[in-house]
């Protein structure tokens, strides 16, 4: 019952406002907004060419006891148990040429990550906390998270507004332009970016809410690659490709440097204009985004495995021992946002792969659903008094697996992220809800429950209630 009434309070909240609640009407930013006035420690002047600010991020997490017949080395353990994690980052950024047309940004990001996920990040391919690292043994120690290399080049005399960010450090830029980004990031910063869904620090915990679970992007454990992103942006659409290095192994620290035998190819078209029609509403934002991915690497095949096991050849199932160079895996992603009222915005992803071959980079996901949307509190809500920079947030994600990968499963074989031993598939269905409160300055406070059927996609066990209570800093 619990549960029930935490989602049906937040759902009450958010029904109220989208059928016409009477609240104030104003305007809603949305994703190349400035952020609200007060929202860090320090302020952040425009003027310098050098950028310097920072983050904090703390994350409790629990469940109770759950049912589980059994287990298996890569199972969400069905004890209660909670675990903290932290990430901070200091990013810093220098701009060598600051002329709108042909500005130069050199960006460097220093990271550091500790603590832990429940059962390790394991058991779960919608996991709770993206802030985690799949490798723990990698342990706090500060490392480079990004390096790169930023250049505009202007195609048109006309000048906009622009936010300053870590990553982009002009406040005017061309309206059609051409930028790349070289050298260290995560390709999240560029492709399947959603402002509603998308900042695990602000929004919604869940790796596969924020991201496409079914996009095997390229990455190292961390999250990180080294990559060529080249971006061309007109005033409604833009579109971009990135060329990046793949893990020599799944979920590896290691990167391939050999771009001819293993590299990650991605396409992504986005347009911007409203999903409700020019004539219903014309002033809502909105924005939809068409994402295609090509991966090589040295990888295994599901069926591989499981005949060998079943010939005799393998004792259990290892798609490991089947790995090989050449292989393809390739997927694609829709992902919309769309402002209903000034305060009610709604998102939701699609997401597909081949899924034959195995999971390698981020998730063991082939398809995945959502939807969801956040409301600001800047009217108030229920009489109370309007809160600025408060939000609720209600998602919900399900998520699948093709028949090779659930057979895999059901022999006893492991991923990098499951693997209880035995199988009876279901979908993994995860109903998510947040309220972040912005307590004073830069300093915001969440508390968020993620409500699991199937976990690990085994209908044998679960449900799992995972609650959490967030701290944030920016500087």
């Amino acid at each position: 019952m619990r549960v029930l009434a935490i989602f049906a309070h937040l759902a009450a909240c958010l029904l109220l406002v989208a059928t016409g609640s009477g609240l104030a009407q104003t305007s809603s930013p949305l994703p190349d907004a400035p952020p609200a006035v007060g929202t860090t420690l320090f302020s952040h002047p425009d003027a310098p060419r050098y950028f310097v600010s920072g983050q904090a991020n703390i994350i409790f997490q629990a469940h109770a006891p759950f049912h589980s017949p059994y287990e298996g080395v890569n199972s969400l353990v069905g004890r209660g148990e909670y675990k903290t994690s932290l990430v901070g980052t200091l990013f810093l950024g220098y701009q060598l040429r600051q002329n709108p047309q042909n500005a130069t940004d050199v960006i460097l990001d220093i990271e550091s990550t500790g603590g832990r996920g429940v059962s390790q990040a394991l058991g779960l391919a919608g996991f709770t906390n993206l802030d985690v690292v799949r490798n723990p043994t990698l342990g706090p120690k500060p490392y480079i998270a990004r390096i790169q290399l930023h250049q505009t080049i202007g195609l048109s005399k006309t000048l906009i507004d622009a936010t300053r960010t870590p990553f982009s450090l002009s406040t005017k830029v061309p309206v059609r332009r051409l930028e790349f980004h070289i050298g260290k990031m995560s390709l999240p910063d560029y492709l399947d970016l959603n402002s509603i869904g998308t900042d695990s620090h602000l929004q919604f915990m869940n790796w596969t809410v924020d991201n496409n679970g079914a996009y095997d992007y390229a990455a190292d454990t961390r999250g990180y690659t080294f990559a060529a992103v080249v971006e061309y942006i007109d005033k409604t659409w833009s579109a971009r490709y990135a060329l990046a290095t793949m893990p020599t192994v799944a979920n590896g620290i290691d990167l391939d440097w050999n771009l001819g035998r293993a590299s990650g190819q991605n396409v992504e078209v986005e347009l911007r204009r409203s999903l409700l029609g020019r004539l219903v509403a014309p002033e809502r934002k909105g924005t939809v985004r068409a994402l295609g991915y090509v991966n090589h690497a040295r990888m295994g095949l599901y069926r591989e495995a499981n005949n060998a096991y079943l010939n005799g050849k393998d004792k259990t199932p290892d798609i490991t021992a089947h790995e090989r160079f050449s292989e393809v895996k390739y997927g694609f992603g829709l992902n919309f946002e769309q402002e209903l009222t000034p305060n009610l915005r709604a998102f939701g992803r699609f997401g597909w792969n081949e899924g034959a071959h195995e999971s390698f980079a981020y998730t063991e996901v082939d398809q995945t659903i959502e939807f969801g949307g956040d409301y600001s509190l800047r009217a108030g809500i229920f009489g109370l008094t309007p809160r600025n920079n408060d939000k609720l947030g209600l998602v919900f994600v399900t998520n699948a697996i093709k028949r090779d990968h659930q057979n895999y499963l059901k022999l006893g074989g492991q991923g990098f992220l499951l693997g209880d031993g035995k199988l009876n598939y279901a979908r993994e269905d995860i109903l998510e809800g947040y309220y972040n409160l912005h307590a004073w300055r830069g300093v915001f406070y969440a508390i968020d429950a993620q409500y699991i059927t199937h976990p690990g996609y085994n209908n044998d066990r679960g449900p799992v209630l995972v609650e959490s209570v967030r701290m944030h800093v920016d500087f």
